[in-house]
């Protein structure tokens, strides 16, 4: 079973994303192993942040990651983080103008948003940690940057994220 820890009680209406994200990564695992890749379940370091959320506060050593937003029912964004790119993965999509493609950014472009119970353009970030769910997926650097882009493109294909081209 994939090891996972969940940052706090997830209502039953949250269960679905979790389920879902639990499903894609079982698969995942048998992706991988087509594509040559050595790895089992005990290989992925799983986080459920349920809203709200605190973004972690920084990419453990040695860890690369995949990290996903789901809100107002949907999955928003799927990125990744190699191993020194704690930005990435701390902070960058909480801050609109902090570097290009965050999910902050990605909200305050999307018109719907406007009607979106509790979204601010002042503060989209305020949003993401009191609305949206976070999935984070830690893999050993050593698997290489070429399996986080193949554990990506599986769950945008999977996934659809509203946020990824």
């Amino acid at each position: 079973m994939i090891s996972s820890s969940v940052q706090q009680p997830l209502s039953s209406s949250a269960s679905n994303w979790k389920a879902e994200a639990e499903a894609a990564l079982a698969d995942f695992i048998q992706v991988a192993q087509l594509a040559g890749y050595s790895l089992s379940s005990a290989d992925l370091v799983v986080e459920f942040l349920g809203s709200p959320h605190r973004p972690p506060a920084r990419l453990p050593s040695g860890k690369m990651a995949l990290y996903a937003f789901f809100g107002n029912g949907r999955w928003l964004k799927v990125g990744i983080a190699g191993h020194k790119s704690q930005a990435r993965y701390t902070s960058q999509h909480y801050n609109p103008g902090s570097a290009p493609s965050t999910l902050a950014a990605s909200l305050m472009n999307d018109a719907e948003m406007a009607c979106c119970d509790g979204f601010s353009m002042d503060s989209p970030g305020a949003w993401i940690q009191s609305s949206c769910h976070r999935l984070n997926v830690l893999i050993d650097a050593e698997h290489g940057r070429p399996l986080l882009a193949l554990l990506e493109a599986f769950l945008h294909a999977r996934l659809k994220p509203r946020y990824e081209r």
